[in-house]
């Protein structure tokens, strides 16, 4: 009895502190920054799973953040794209409105804020070198973004994406009724933040979701112009 107890207290003493570490962990920018593709797709448009397979190809690549965002307008086709959400399809009006662009369509992507036609054998681009910094410190399941480096009169934005790999959906009608499509990058969670200047008044706190139950879950946050369209820096929290 006394052998049985002593290895199970040694075996909590192994899992304890692994559970803790899963729960607390850090990230912080470079000044070399990624590129940041946005890739507008759904589940409901034909032409879509070809650029979603590019999107997956960029995977592993620590310069290049790539997020998939599914948008909702084309879910009374008859398919509902379970990732599709208002806020998803919000983005990509905002960056429409603020680029002049004449209309949305999938598959569209959107290269460090810039429409993108030429994507599929392309290279993708870094972003220009940036003084601004962003640490991240996850604690539990709240992460806190800290800012520096921006001048006083600076004025910026920003966003949070929660990014899951590793999804495959069965869809039965609409555009590509009969086919099981594969997503990666796919964008669970968009929060836009409001403008600030210079630093903001309060470090920017995120709570995550449940799970939506892929792989790699990773949190992005992106500094963008005031407009919200062209990206400065990124950090990417990977635990």
């Amino acid at each position: 009895m006394n052998r049985r107890l002593t290895l199970s207290t040694a075996l909590l003493a192994i899992t304890l502190p692994a559970t803790a570490a899963d729960s607390q962990c850090s990230a912080r920018s470079n000044a070399q920054p990624p590129a940041v593709v946005e890739l507008y797709t759904s589940e409901g448009c034909s032409s879509c799973p070809p650029a979603d397979r590019w999107l997956s190809s960029l995977k592993g690549r620590s310069d290049v953040l790539a997020l998939a965002f599914h948008v909702n307008y084309w879910d009374n086709l008859g398919w509902p794209d379970r990732f599709a959400n208002p806020a998803t399809t919000a983005r990509q009006r905002l960056l429409q409105r603020a680029s002049g662009w004449p209309y949305v369509y999938t598959p569209q992507v959107v290269h460090n804020g810039r429409d993108w036609r030429g994507w599929s054998g392309a290279s993708v681009q870094p972003l220009p070198r940036s003084t601004l910094t962003v640490s991240l410190e996850r604690q539990g399941q709240r992460v806190t973004a800290t800012l520096s480096g921006a001048a006083a009169g600076d004025a910026l934005a920003g966003y949070w994406a929660v990014l899951e790999d590793g999804h495959a959906s069965r869809v039965r009608a609409g555009e590509n009724a009969g086919s099981t499509l594969q997503h990666d990058h796919v964008v669970t969670l968009y929060k836009p933040l409001a403008v600030w200047h210079g630093a903001p008044a309060e470090a920017p706190v995120l709570d995550l979701p449940p799970s939506q139950g892929g792989s790699a879950r990773r949190v992005a946050f992106v500094v963008t112009d005031a407009q919200g369209v062209k990206p400065l820096q990124v950090a990417v929290l990977g635990c």
